[in-house]
């Protein structure tokens, strides 16, 4: 019996999907020979026909409209690779889980916000949904999840998730310079993405979190419910003042479950630069996941670029053309239950950094503000300063996330800080 070749239409033809295009052409023998079957493209969409991409698309049918492309009969699996939460990587997504037809895309923002709707739909149509290009680039986290640990019930997520991010703060470290430079020299590279914000702001890594918190707990996606906290108010001062302290400044993912719901967060975090997660540099991600059974495992790589990215697309495909298909969250869509949420209560030690008036028994009024709402100051440093400003740093003993937040109100409320505190996490070793 001849098995039939599976047939592809790839919807966005930019650094990933030129990276698909390549794999397909180049390795078409490897793929034959490890699913047991040709994997073949039929046609391709994307917003320009004529420009340049590197790679020969002569032979394949074109469609303007990726919707059109997605209800092709002569496509067998869809690969969404243009991304956008809504519009026409949406719109394509659904007409193809509609028809029946598989999709594999790498779009973690339309996920995170209609992840649910989209798993019942394929569902409800026998048509797989596989994602995992979508989370950490070259990394196969989400298989690692559903597959490898289903025996384990997940207790936490963590990890750094966001390329651009790391890069910015390990190159703060090194040269010297401070975050508005590197900014810019991280935009003239091409590793931000068009709103830069989806980067430096950790809405990229916290619809990452979402989605893998989603397969850890058997819960729904639930991207409003991660803490957000951006990199933006890191200052090479932060850096120095981290590193003499034997830590290093990453933004740091984390999900967990305790008894009170659902924990996720995403902010800058002082980790030890010792540790596996304080060495990760430029644009590696890492991802460390734990289970009742397992233990604590670690998977590190690149997390973005055009072979890492289309390696992880290409994985989903080699899956489907095996006939190998599972629900996309790990069990199906009608037993993911919605999360309850809850503010991060886990103690942990904290940095601060404030800018105090220059004035008699202001660093007191802070301290005693401190102590009296029970944080526990375990360091405190005043540097010299020429201005105005008082520049001092303190590091807490273990506290919950919620009683320093309170703590600093009360601080802000004496008049004696100029500006907002800026307050890190500490991860306990």
């Amino acid at each position: 019996m001849t098995i039939q070749p599976l047939r592809l239409g790839i919807a966005g033809l930019g650094t990933v999907g030129v990276g698909v295009v390549r794999i397909v052409q180049e390795h078409a023998a490897l793929l034959t020979a490890r699913t047991g079957r040709a994997v073949s493209i039929t046609a391709v969409s994307a917003r320009s026909r004529n420009r340049d991409r590197g790679v020969d698309l002569s032979g394949y049918g074109w469609e303007d409209d990726p919707v059109t492309l997605a209800r092709r009969e002569d496509v067998d699996l869809f690969v969404e690779l243009m991304g956008g939460s809504d519009g026409p990587a949406k719109a394509a997504t659904e007409a193809a889980l509609a028809a029946g037809k598989p999709v594999v895309t790498a779009n973690k923002a339309m996920l995170a916000l209609h992840g649910q709707a989209l798993a019942e739909l394929a569902e409800a149509n026998d048509a797989a949904l596989r994602f995992e290009a979508a989370v950490a680039g070259g990394i196969p986290v989400v298989k690692t999840l559903v597959e490898g640990l289903a025996g384990n019930a997940i207790t936490r997520v963590s990890g750094v998730m966001n390329g651009t991010c790391n890069y910015i703060l390990t190159r703060m470290e090194s040269s010297g310079l401070p975050y508005a430079d590197v900014f810019k020299e991280a935009d003239a590279l091409g590793y931000l993405e068009a709103d830069p914000n989806l980067d430096v702001g950790g809405i990229d890594a916290g619809h990452k979190l979402a989605i893998l918190s989603a397969i850890a707990f058997g819960t729904q996606v639930d991207f409003d419910g991660v803490q957000l906290q951006g990199i933006e108010r890191v200052s090479i001062d932060d850096i120095h003042r981290a590193r003499d302290m034997g830590y290093r400044i990453k933004l740091l993912g984390e999900a967990r479950i305790t008894a009170a719901g659902v924990e996720q967060s995403m902010r800058p975090t002082l980790v030890p630069a010792d540790s596996p997660l304080g060495q990760l540099e430029g644009g590696t991600n890492m991802v460390v996941i734990e289970g009742d059974a397992v233990g604590q495992i670690v998977l590190r790589g690149a997390g973005a670029g055009e072979g890492p990215t289309a390696s992880a697309v290409m994985g989903d495909v080699c899956d489907i053309a095996r006939g190998f298909t599972l629900p996309p969250f790990g069990q199906p869509a009608a037993t993911l239950t919605k999360p309850v949420r809850a503010n991060a209560a886990t103690e942990c030690a904290h940095y601060l950094r404030m800018s105090l008036r220059d004035e008699p028994g202001a660093l007191a009024r802070v301290a005693t503000v401190l102590g009296q709402s029970g944080i526990s100051i375990d360091r405190m440093r005043q540097y010299d300063h020429p201005g105005d400003d008082a520049p001092v740093l303190i590091v807490t003993h273990p506290c919950a996330p919620s009683d320093l937040s309170a703590a600093l109100q009360g601080v802000v409320a004496t008049g004696v800080v100029n500006g907002d505190p800026i307050a890190l996490q500490i991860q306990i070793p």
